[in-house]
């Protein structure tokens, strides 16, 4: 007999679903997408049930979950609550990817270019940006590698909220708050630092040229700022490992190529297994394997 069609389920917590995400899907090897728009914790139920009861434990592998949106905090509480209708006692269950606003894979990608450049687990980093989504990301990965992580923010108290929350994940952690409100405090953010990665709002200069010129310590410069200016300036959004003043630079459509990789890796390797959950951890074990 024939297997069953790879089913991807597109449950998506914003009212129209990701067509990125879908096509995406397809060229990873899904062979149907359902994408379903406007997912709550409220309302999933029926949609997980819909993946688990329809087909025997032995094709599940074929039936998979990929959780998107823009909201990020939305699609965390929307893995929780899926996770929670799964019946793996019974053999129903079906393996999930969690990738909102491409969080998850991007600051897999970023992470992974960076440890092709240094050895992470002495790096000396500062995210800038490091309370948004991807940024926290960033942070926690290069704090599970075992280097010291800065965490830039124009509020000094949401930097701390994210340090506390990176030291009850990652127990020991080398992290440390700093404020980067205005130029004055760039320096002593810079000074030590080897590695710097700018995950903040699009169109926003985080790191000016004559204050990064500054930086001796300065290696690597990863840009994932998407929309001009660049986040860092002097960073184009094509440089790949393009030296700029003795500094390897990345941009975001440089970094782009290594996080298509690892998103079709993994929605690949959701048909695999009916027991396993993508989560940031886990997405990075895969981006590692990549070339």
């Amino acid at each position: 007999m024939a297997e069953k069609t790879k089913i991807l389920v597109q449950l998506d917590t914003d009212a129209l679903p990701s067509v990125f995400d879908r096509i995406v899907a397809i060229d990873a090897g899904a062979e149907q997408v359902l994408s379903y728009g406007g997912v709550t914790p409220q309302n999933v139920a029926p949609l997980v049930h819909g993946c688990i009861f329809t087909r025997g434990p032995q094709d599940l592998h074929r039936t998979a979950i990929f959780i998107g949106g823009s909201d990020v905090q939305a699609g965390e509480a929307l893995l929780s609550e899926v996770r929670k209708h799964l019946l793996p006692q019974y053999g129903l269950s079906v393996s999930i990817l969690l990738d909102p606003n491409g969080a998850n894979t991007t600051a897999a990608a970023a992470v992974r270019v960076a440890a092709r450049h240094l050895d992470l687990s002495r790096a000396r980093s500062l995210v800038l940006g490091g309370t948004g989504p991807v940024g926290q990301r960033v942070v926690r990965l290069l704090a599970r590698a075992g280097g010291h992580v800065r965490v830039g923010s124009r509020q000094l108290e949401r930097a701390e909220a994210v340090c506390q929350r990176i030291r009850a994940q990652v127990p020991g952690a080398g992290v440390e708050a700093v404020s980067v409100a205005t130029a004055a405090d760039a320096p002593e953010a810079l000074e030590g630092r080897q590695l710097v990665i700018a995950a903040g709002a699009p169109g926003v200069v985080l790191l000016p040229k004559k204050i990064r010129d500054k930086a001796n310590a300065l290696k690597l410069l990863i840009d994932l700022n998407g929309v001009p200016p660049a986040g860092i300036e002097g960073v184009e959004l094509n440089d790949k490992g393009t030296i700029r003043d003795g500094i390897v630079c990345y941009g975001a459509l440089g970094v782009g190529s290594t996080k298509m990789k690892i998103h079709k890796t993994a929605v690949a390797k959701l048909f695999e297994t009916h027991t396993a959950v993508f989560d940031i951890e886990e997405i990075y074990q895969l981006a590692l394997h990549l070339d």
